[in-house]
């Protein structure tokens, strides 16, 4: 029995994953290398024998549960979502090994002549999540979680990166903003959502998946699932923090998701208009978390490449305030933090 590691320097944990591999795959010598890292605690190896591969996940309790990842790995994939098979699981220790889903996500294959074709598929995968993967035990999208989700943008955007402290009558303007956008967001019919729907985490597979299954997008880190709003994951997958597409896209492709939901019997609001402007609201309450979670992941976690992404995300929101009045003293809050009080004339 033996295994040969290419990673550079071990560390315990990485040891320990290898001896939990050698005993899962019966002494069978094999590879293991990094295959990627995320914005959470969770790392990820690739494991290589015989031609084939597999994905060991190593998720270090107390910060991450396996037990949810596997739970609704196995929700999707009864909805003929194909994410990752778990093949074994130490859900004390925090290791998973699962299928390989591959290592092309659709950030590194969307371009303007792939886009059409990858949104479409995962359109439609996000149309048999809603209507097939059950969400009654999931935890809920509810007031309190939304809430301290939008508070990352002060907290740490605010408070942290621009160094900016609020005024009394800034901060009832936030929470007034908050309040309207949490009413919104909880409105909206409720179906199982994903949470980060996105290019990093949608895998472009080809080929055939188990069973009736389609094989395209593979869906990855979905644990921190809930149930709630409908228009989220569509806000995660068309607002992306990652890559941007010019409004006459995203509106047509929002037009298209809202004819095929209502043809799969979801429940979108009847009036295409209304539906857009719950998925522009939702998509504000997002963008303001994002912005606070990238700060957080730069000055907590020391990762600084999200630094880079904050410019994309500022413009989306800013756009949306813009168009509705009713989120007025919102963009008067976001121009103030950055520096644009002056050209226009914010007072409070």
């Amino acid at each position: 029995m033996r295994a040969h590691s290419l990673v550079a320097q071990p560390d315990s944990r990485t040891t320990l994953l290898t001896e939990w591999l050698a005993a899962h795959l019966n002494g069978k010598p094999f590879a293991i290398e990094p295959a990627s890292a995320d914005a959470s605690f969770r790392r990820y190896f690739r494991v290589s024998h015989n031609g084939r591969t597999w994905i060991a996940m190593d998720a270090p309790p107390p910060q991450e549960d396996c037990a949810a990842f596997v739970n609704v790995a196995r929700l999707l994939r009864a909805a003929s979502v194909n994410a990752p098979e778990v093949f074994a699981e130490d859900l004390e220790r925090g290791f998973l090994l699962l299928s390989d889903l591959g290592s092309t996500t659709y950030l590194m294959a969307l371009d303007a002549a792939s886009a059409p074709g990858l949104y479409r598929d995962a359109l439609a995968a996000l149309i048999r999540i809603q209507s097939s993967a059950p969400s009654a035990s999931l935890p809920a999208y509810d007031r309190a979680l939304l809430q301290r989700e939008i508070d990352l943008y002060p907290d740490w955007y605010i408070a942290r990166h621009k160094q900016l402290s609020w005024t009394h009558a800034m901060r009832a303007q936030w929470q007034a903003m908050c309040d309207a956008l949490i009413a919104n967001n909880l409105a909206q019919p409720a179906v199982f959502v994903h949470r980060d729907y996105h290019s990093r985490n949608l895998m472009v597979c080809e080929g055939e998946a188990p069973g009736a299954m389609p094989c395209n997008p593979g869906v990855l880190d979905f644990q921190d699932a809930v149930s709630g709003p409908i228009t989220y994951d569509l806000v995660s997958l068309l607002k992306d923090a990652y890559i941007r597409w010019d409004e006459e896209f995203v509106l047509d492709q929002v037009a298209r998701y809202w004819s095929e939901a209502k043809r799969a019997g979801l429940p979108v609001r009847a009036d295409f208009a209304e539906f857009y402007r719950d998925f522009e609201w939702m998509g504000v309450q997002r963008q303001l978390k994002v912005l606070g979670i990238f700060a957080r992941l730069y000055y907590r976690d020391g990762k600084a490449a999200y630094l880079d992404d904050m410019p994309r995300v500022l413009s989306g929101l800013t756009a949306a305030c813009a168009r509705y009045r009713e989120l007025g003293p919102l963009q008067r809050l976001v121009d103030a933090a950055e520096e644009n009080a002056v050209r226009t004339g914010l007072t409070f």
